[in-house]
């Protein structure tokens, strides 16, 4: 009892001693046992036959994706006049017609849409040989506005001066000439004609026109004609052989409107 009391601390350590070296050799079985329960409760579970999960539902995804690839096709412009900045007018027929341009009811938005040419010509109808040999001339001036003046005929000899023209040559028998030579007084030119075979020259046109915003036809229309369209009043200033040139009484703006051959 005497060692016990006199040496109880190296007792205790030695007992706390052989306790921690008997757990530690316990330990690896304890872990051993452990890993046994758990492969063991392992093997349970994954032996069970698994139910296979239900399809995803990827319908409102895809819905989605094939509106982002598609998007809605919003027509604020020929549809919808409230968020339209444009301007609108309304035609005579209560139309409404959209400005982008600023050109959509002026002459410029008139077309040409045909244009034919008046003529002068000049023809040999027929010989006087009464008193001198003197030749009948037929005159026809398509542009002239009265119809009694348009067919006209005069009779002049080699060399007579004529308002039109002068007959320079007679060629081949003067009674029954291969060709009659007239020089033309407005330009001097030189030109032939024989029967049935008359000279023409395009001397002014005529235009036909159309004004589509307000469904409006102008037909056969000469230098001088007025039209009325588009809240304006244009005159005819020109018509030549590719092109009309229209004049606005309000401002005397002049437009060229192509005539496409």
């Amino acid at each position: 009892m005497d060692f016990i009391k006199k040496n109880y601390e190296k007792v205790i350590l030695s007992l706390v001693l052989l306790g921690v070296v008997g757990a530690l050799v316990a330990l690896p079985f304890v872990i051993q046992k452990d890993k046994d329960d758990v492969q063991a409760m392992t093997d349970s579970v994954i032996s069970h036959p698994v139910k296979p999960l239900d399809p995803l539902d990827l319908s409102t995804q895809n819905n989605t994706l094939t509106r982002l690839q598609n998007p809605y096709d919003l027509d604020f412009s020929t549809t919808n006049k409230l968020f339209n900045p444009m301007t609108w007018k309304k035609n005579a027929a209560g139309d409404l017609i959209k400005i982008t341009t600023g050109h959509e009811i002026d002459a410029e938005a008139a077309e040409v849409t045909k244009i034919t040419p008046l003529y002068l010509i000049l023809s040999l109808e027929n010989v006087e040989t009464n008193l001198e040999i003197r030749y009948v001339i037929g005159i026809e001036r398509q542009f002239v506005a009265s119809r009694s003046q348009r067919h006209q005929t005069t009779v002049a000899s080699v060399g007579e001066k004529k308002p039109l023209f002068t007959i320079t040559q007679a060629k081949g028998d003067p009674v029954n000439p291969d060709e009659l030579l007239l020089k033309l007084a407005d330009t001097g030119e030189i030109v032939s004609i024989a029967k049935g075979k008359p000279f023409q020259r395009a001397d002014a046109f005529t235009a036909d026109l159309k004004f589509d915003p307000e469904k409006k036809s102008f037909l056969n229309r000469s230098v001088g004609a007025v039209l009325t369209f588009g809240e304006e009043t244009y005159n005819i200033v020109a018509i030549h052989q590719n092109e009309v040139i229209l004049s606005a009484e309000s401002n005397q703006k002049k437009t060229i409107l192509q005539y496409p051959r």
